[in-house]
């Protein structure tokens, strides 16, 4: 099967600390993979890693996407490849709407301008998936979004830009039950329009993995893949805790 990303031997520093220890992982086309681990282990900086953030600077191995070694690539010539990150932490951009950075965004993966009208009759469909009001396009990008807005805004535009390869970190953090069956319903609806599309879910919980089944799970711990399996590994995590088994 195809593999969409190949990391291969990465190290990864930020400030000269070693924060990414000779990691290895494989991602197969349309397959769903969830990292676990406890605070601190990595995995926010690995996601970043993969994008191409500045700030983390790979020191040694590579990453590759579609076969192509993007390890030297910048954040926006990777998501014009078809990587995609729904932060952690969104930002504010005062000044920048919804509907206008998202039609920006999906002008550039199509190559050509798209008329409002097109544009938003795509969008508003997608909100609808997610129980979004259509004013929510017309508000200043993530300025005085609850929490809930910001993930679900972030699940907005993987579902406009329908990447290859979709990294999800904590997309489920700070939801109640209501907002985290929306997300995971947004997540399965690209899915089942994409379904070549490949997932990494970064998360500490089992909860979203109740709605979006994994096809592999990976353990993180001290910057690298300490255990990988399948979901069952998620029934051994929740008996033993990370430590027993990273460190058993």
């Amino acid at each position: 099967m195809e593999n969409v990303l190949n990391i291969n031997n990465l190290f990864v520093q930020i400030k000269g600390k070693k924060i990414i220890k000779n990691f290895n992982l494989s991602i197969a086309k349309g397959k769903v993979h969830t990292l676990m681990g406890p605070n601190g282990s990595g995995k926010s900086s690995l996601a970043y890693a993969i994008m191409g953030h500045p700030s983390y600077a790979i020191s040694q191995g590579t990453v590759a996407f579609l076969g192509k070694d993007v390890t030297s690539f910048s954040p926006d010539k990777r998501a014009r490849c078809g990587l995609f990150l729904a932060f952690q932490y969104p930002h504010e951009i005062v000044g920048a709407t919804v509907f206008s950075v998202l039609k920006e965004a999906y002008s550039i993966k199509i190559g050509k301008l798209v008329t409002m009208a097109k544009f938003s009759s795509s969008l508003f469909a997608y909100m609808d998936v997610l129980k979004i009001d259509h004013a929510f396009a017309y508000r200043n990008l993530n300025e005085g979004f609850s929490g809930g807005e910001k993930k679900k805004f972030e699940i907005l535009q993987l579902l406009i830009l329908q990447p290859k390869l979709a990294i999800l970190d904590e997309i489920d953090s700070g939801l109640d039950v209501d907002a985290l069956k929306v997300v995971s319903e947004g997540i399965l609806h690209v899915k089942k329009e994409n379904p070549d599309m490949a997932i990494l879910i970064i998360t500490h919980y089992q909860r979203i993995l109740q709605y979006v089944a994994p096809d592999f799970v990976h353990v993180m711990h001290d910057g690298q893949i300490k255990k990988s399996g399948d979901v069952s590994l998620i029934k051994t995590i929740d008996q033993y805790g990370y430590n027993e088994l990273v460190n058993g």
